[in-house]
């Protein structure tokens, strides 16, 4: 049961009338009155201890930031990256969640700027629980109305040392369909096809995998010339009979 005091509930305000920090705190109140230690632990072990939890499960979180949103009216108002950015600056893993839940709520209102402060929170906490909701979502919608940050950015990314911001690069059109440009999406592969990094491989396999389902003859077409790791080769070829 979904738990927390009316006066908490009372006292939030518009946040035009409150700054971040009270914002920030009033949601702190509602984790608090809802922490869970045993899903903590739990949670905590499945992130391979990581990050911090209250152990908040998924569906209780959504029902806790719904009524956070609609109280403060956050959602209303433009995109706060002091809002995101001190959700992430905080221990629990729930905060981060908020601050995706909130990213993803505002994605019409991202602009081309946006971008480096997405990349940001790609190189920072970083694991795939945050860093594929970033890069299909967030880049992928920034991209998609600002396709110039591709070549300006995203490109850099695909060869960086930083392999989560290569793990967005390769995801950024997950979602695209028919929008894929797979001439793009294919050169990212191909520079990332020798690591010997999981969650590259992983990316590689997945991104294969959600284009074969729209276009599965250029997908095995690739499949069959390019020397894939097997975890790749294993992800990318699901829905194809290769």
């Amino acid at each position: 049961m979904l738990v927390w005091h009316g006066t908490i509930v009372l006292c939030i305000q518009k946040l035009e009338e409150i700054n971040v920090e009270s914002s920030i705190l009033t949601l702190r109140k509602m984790f608090e009155e809802n922490r869970n230690e045993q899903n903590a632990i739990h949670m905590e072990n499945y992130m391979k201890n990581h990050f911090k939890f209250f152990g908040i499960k998924s569906q209780k979180r959504r029902e806790i930031e719904k009524h956070f949103f609609r109280e403060t009216g956050i959602l209303k108002e433009p995109f706060n990256q002091e809002f995101v950015m001190e959700l992430w600056k905080l221990d629990e893993r729930e905060f981060q969640y908020a601050a995706l839940d909130y990213i993803e709520k505002s994605l019409k209102k991202l602009i081309k700027e946006d971008l480096r402060f997405i990349e940001r929170l790609i190189m920072s906490k970083s694991w795939w629980d945050t860093v594929d909701v970033l890069g299909p979502k967030a880049v992928g919608a920034i991209a998609s109305k600002y396709p110039e940050v591709i070549e300006e950015t995203i490109s850099g990314w695909a060869i960086s040392d930083h392999i989560w911001l290569r793990r967005a690069a390769i995801l950024f059109q997950l979602k695209y369909k028919e929008n894929t440009n797979e001439e793009l999406l294919y050169q990212y592969i191909r520079q990332n096809a020798d690591s010997k990094e999981f969650f590259i491989q992983k990316a590689i396999g997945w991104a294969l995998r959600e284009y074969s389902k729209t276009n599965p003859d250029s997908v095995k077409k690739f499949m069959a010339h390019q020397k894939l790791a097997p975890l790749s080769f294993r992800e990318g070829s699901k829905y194809l009979s290769v």
